[in-house]
This record gives structure tokens, sequence and C-alpha cells, in this order.
């Protein structure tokens, strides 16, 4: 394996939201950075730079991780889901609906990586009760909100998602 040139940049690639991406890392460089910086993804937002806050979450590989705590060169060859691929331009999937509707948002700083969590977490646990979603959410800092509009709101879609299809 060629050694690294740790004052250089090296190109990656990865998948970001369904789309191509590649850029410039140093080997040093966070993930949260290459993708605001490389990528122009602007739903990434870095909070405390110790993976405390959750402002960064994002989705690797299907999975809910802080993006602050994960190198970019790391992340080369892989899929990364952000809060702007949670819905089509313009549109807004069933968990931000239901954030809209609950009131889970103020100011929005740490929104994106909590809807990233929480997207996560339905898929883990479909059917949460109101204890397991503030544990999920307590791994997320929020200075707006009391988190009980954000519990109505995922435990909302939980439900939501829990009912028929009464379309066919």
């Amino acid at each position: 394996m060629p050694k690294l040139n740790r004052d250089a940049r090296h190109p990656i690639t990865l998948t970001v939201d369904g789309r191509s991406v590649t850029g410039y890392a140093e080997p040093r460089m966070l993930l949260s950075d290459f993708l605001r910086q490389e990528a122009g993804v602007r739903a990434v937002h870095v909070g405390c730079e110790h993976g405390v806050c959750g402002d960064c979450t994002i989705r690797l590989d299907g999975k809910a991780v802080r993006s602050c705590l994960t190198l970019a060169m790391q992340a080369d060859g892989r899929i990364v889901d952000t809060a702007e691929g949670l819905a089509e331009p313009g549109e807004l999937n069933d968990l931000q609906r239901a954030f809209r509707r609950h009131h889970g948002l103020q100011c929005g700083y740490c929104t994106p990586g909590i809807l990233m969590s929480a997207s996560d977490y339905l898929e883990r646990t479909p059917q949460p009760d109101e204890e397991d979603v503030r544990d999920m959410l307590s791994g997320h800092l929020c200075r707006c909100t009391g988190y009980a509009g954000m519990v109505d709101a995922i435990l909302d879609v939980a439900d939501e998602r829990a009912r028929p299809d009464e379309t066919g």
C-alpha cells in the first residue's frame, strides 16, 4: 500500500444523497468538512466537533454516524445520506412534515442531524415508546426546544407508518 503524504490532498469519491461526488481531502480532513466544502452539502452542521451535540449526524452506508468523528478518506467509495436527501427538492418526507406539524424545531440548526438519527432509529425501531425516543434524542443537544415536539413528531410518524395502507 502506498504511503500517504499527510499534507497532500487526495481524490475521494462517494455517493451523497444519490449523486456521485468527487473531491479532494487531506488525510486528516473530517467528513463533515468534506461534505460542506467539497460536496456543497449545507444540511451537515458542526456544533461541537467532538461528537457530543449530534448536529453533524449523517447516514454512512445506512447507519447514523457523527460526520465530525469520521475522516473523509474513510468514506471513500461509500454511500452518504444527509437531510438534504430525505425528500425530493421542494418536498418534505413524513418525518419532516411531522416535525413541522408538532413544532419540533425552532432555529433549525440541530434539526438535520436529529432528522437523520430519527430516520435511522425508526427503521431499526418501528414502534418505539416515548422513553425510547427520549433516550435516542439524548444523543443530541438542542438549545431552542424542550424536545417535546420532536418526541411527539417521531411517535406520530411511527404510528402513521404502522397503520395499514388504506389506498389499496
